[in-house]
């Protein structure tokens, strides 16, 4: 066991025993020549849980998100995207960089969706002067919150009647399913791909799958190729994802309770404004003064956070209910001393 208490992602999640012993032991082949019989078991079994045709494995979610943008748009083309979307703010600008298409952000509301009437008065019309509204990318959970069915469901038929392509960063579209109480492919219906992220909540060291149609996913493994993501033996790093989905999707349920008890606990401190989390991420906002002593105070009691004025806790596979306990009693040592 770790002896600190990392509450900065659900990203700094360690490999379980099981895992560890299921990627020791996984069969493997040279997957660029696709005959690693472990990515393959993956893709298979990914495509299937999420209902697509297809699937494939990457290195990470920035790169599968890319995969998915890249083989839906071309040069010139345009994605209607949220100005919080991982996509679009932490992604480098990959895909203007990378694949000449241009992102349209639009304002996130306060439950992380896009406005419907927003996404239709973006979408450009025919015409020279403007690039081609392609695609609608949405993500699923944004900052924790967990878009509706019913918002979905109308926001990929918007996107289809005007003829758009709709992507879903799914990075932790598993905890959604779980909260929501439906099945994966229940949580990614009407999508026409879906980035999955198995080294979140699911606790994979390493990888995403990109999910679609088998002509979608064909020219997603042109681009993984010139991105530089065509491993070899990839088997051993793909043998932990599928464990991931076939033991820790349902247990995602715990990171959320404890979430919500943590949340619990923090909201006792007067100095603290604290958001209720709906999955795995909670908000705290405190006084810009009090953040470096406070980081300083929690890592000598062995809690680590990237303390700033709008902090972000994540619980995970690797923080228990004592964690929580302890990190509730090492904040209010803290405020108890200020």
């Amino acid at each position: 066991m770790n002896a600190l208490i990392d509450l900065r992602s659900d990203t700094v999640t360690r490999p379980t025993a099981a895992m560890r012993a299921t990627m020791a032991n996984a069969e493997l082949g040279d997957d660029v020549y696709g005959d690693d019989p472990s990515v393959n078991r993956l893709q298979q079994v990914a495509a299937d849980l999420f209902g697509f045709e297809a699937a494939l494995f990457a290195p990470s979610g920035t790169q599968s998100n890319l995969m998915g943008l890249l083989a839906h748009c071309a040069r010139g083309d345009e994605y209607l995207v949220g100005q919080q979307a991982h996509t679009y703010k932490y992604e480098g600008g990959g895909a203007a960089v990378l694949g000449s298409i241009q992102p349209q952000p639009l304002p996130n509301q306060p439950d992380g969706s896009l406005a419907l009437a927003d996404i239709e008065a973006a979408i450009k019309p025919d015409d020279v002067h403007f690039a081609q509204t392609r695609l609608l990318a949405l993500e699923n959970t944004i900052g924790g919150q967990v878009l509706s069915r019913d918002y979905l469901d109308q926001a990929t038929a918007l996107a289809h009647r005007h003829g758009l392509i709709a992507h879903l960063d799914g990075a932790r579209i598993c905890n959604a399913a779980v909260k929501q109480g439906i099945s994966l492919r229940a949580a990614v219906a009407g999508f026409d791909s879906v980035s999955v992220c198995l080294s979140k909540g699911l606790g994979a060291p390493v990888g995403s799958v990109l999910c679609g149609s088998r002509e979608v996913i064909k020219r997603a493994l042109r681009w993984r190729k010139m991105l530089g993501g065509g491993m070899r033996q990839a088997g051993m790093l793909a043998a932990a994802g599928l464990y991931a989905l076939e033991h820790h999707v349902e247990r995602l349920a715990d990171d959320h309770d404890n979430a919500s008890l943590l949340a619990r606990g923090l909201a006792d401190i007067d100095q603290l404004r604290v958001t209720q989390p709906q999955t795995n991420i909670l908000y705290v906002d405190l006084a810009a003064a009090h953040c470096t002593p406070l980081k300083a105070h929690l890592q000598s009691l062995g809690v680590i956070a990237s303390v700033t004025p709008h902090l972000r806790l994540v619980t995970h596979l690797d923080v228990t209910r004592a964690d929580v306990a302890t990190t509730v009693a090492a904040f209010k040592s803290f405020f108890k001393s200020v």
